[in-house]
C-alpha cells in the first residue's frame, strides 16, 4: 500500500468506477450534435412494480461478481492451460447448456422463442454469440496470459464511452455533458492504472537483471574432467617428449 504504483491502481480503479456512475447517474444539458435527433420519449409515470429497481440493482451487482470470478479463473487456468482457443471454445460448450436449462426454466412453455427467422433478432444472436462470446473469449485470454486480470478488467468502463458515441452514429441518441464528464474521468483512471501496471512490469523486469546470468554448469565439468590446467613446465616437457 505505501507504494506509488499500487497506490495509482488502486485510485485510478475508483476513478474509472466513479466515472462510469457520472455518466448513468448525471445527464446535464444536452449537447448538440449534427447526426443526432431530438429525444421522442413522452414522460409519463411507470406503473412498473416498485420492487424492479431493487432486483435490477441486485442482479447488476451478482452479474459483476461472478464476472469478477470469472475473470481471475480464466486468469489462473491459463497458467496451466496455455491454450486461448481451445479455452475458449470449453468456455463456450459449457455456457451453451447453462443457458438453455435457464431460458426453459425461465420461459417454461412458450415455444416461439425457439423460432427461427431471418430477422434483427437472429442477427443479433449471431453477433453475440460469435464475437461477443466467442472471439471476446479468445482476445481476452491473449490479454489475460500478457497482462493479467487488472489491466484486463481496467478497461471494462471504456465500453461505456465506446457504447456512448457509436449510439450517437448508429442510432442518433443525443449526447448529454454528464456522458462527456464520466468519459473524461473514466480515461484518467485508466491511464493511473495503466501507469501502476507499467511500474509493475519495469520492478519486476529490474528483479530479473539483478538476478544475474546463469551460470554454466557444462564449462566447470569440462575443466574438471579434463585435469588441472597445464603450466609452463609441463608445455616444456611435452615439447621434448615429443
Amino acid at each position: 500500500m505505501k507504494e506509488s504504483r499500487s497506490q495509482g491502481k488502486i485510485v485510478g480503479t475508483v476513478v474509472t468506477v466513479g466515472g462510469a456512475m457520472i455518466m448513468t447517474l448525471i445527464k446535464g444539458p444536452t449537447i448538440a450534435l449534427p447526426w443526432t435527433k431530438p429525444s421522442e420519449i413522452s414522460n409519463h409515470h411507470s406503473t412498473s412494480n416498485p420492487q424492479t429497481p431493487i432486483n435490477g440493482a441486485l442482479m447488476i451487482a451478482a452479474g459483476c461478481f461472478c464476472w469478477a470470478i470469472f475473470v481471475v479463473l480464466q486468469a489462473i487456468t491459463l497458467k496451466s492451460y496455455p491454450a486461448e482457443l481451445s479455452l475458449a471454445a470449453l468456455i463456450c460448450m459449457m455456457g451453451a447448456p447453462q443457458g438453455t436449462v435457464l431460458t426453459l426454466l425461465v420461459e417454461k412453455g412458450n415455444t416461439a422463442i425457439w423460432s427461427i427467422h431471418w430477422d434483427t433478432k437472429l442477427l443479433a444472436a449471431a453477433y453475440s454469440g460469435i464475437i461477443c462470446s466467442g472471439a471476446s473469449y479468445y482476445v481476452s485470454g491473449l490479454v489475460l496470459k500478457e497482462k493479467g486480470p487488472v489491466f484486463f478488467t481496467a478497461f471494462n468502463p471504456l465500453c461505456m464511452i465506446i457504447v456512448a458515441i457509436m449510439a450517437t452514429f448508429i442510432l442518433a441518441e443525443q449526447m448529454d455533458l454528464g456522458r462527456v464528464l464520466g468519459a473524461i474521468v473514466i480515461v484518467v483512471g485508466l491511464y493511473l492504472v495503466i501507469w501502476g501496471k507499467a511500474n509493475d512490469q519495469t520492478l519486476s523486469g529490474s528483479g530479473r537483471d539483478l538476478q544475474g546470468a546463469p551460470v554454466d554448469h557444462s564449462q566447470t565439468t569440462t575443466t574438471k574432467d579434463s585435469g588441472p590446467p597445464l603450466t609452463k613446465d609441463d608445455n616444456h616437457l611435452a615439447v621434448s617428449s615429443a
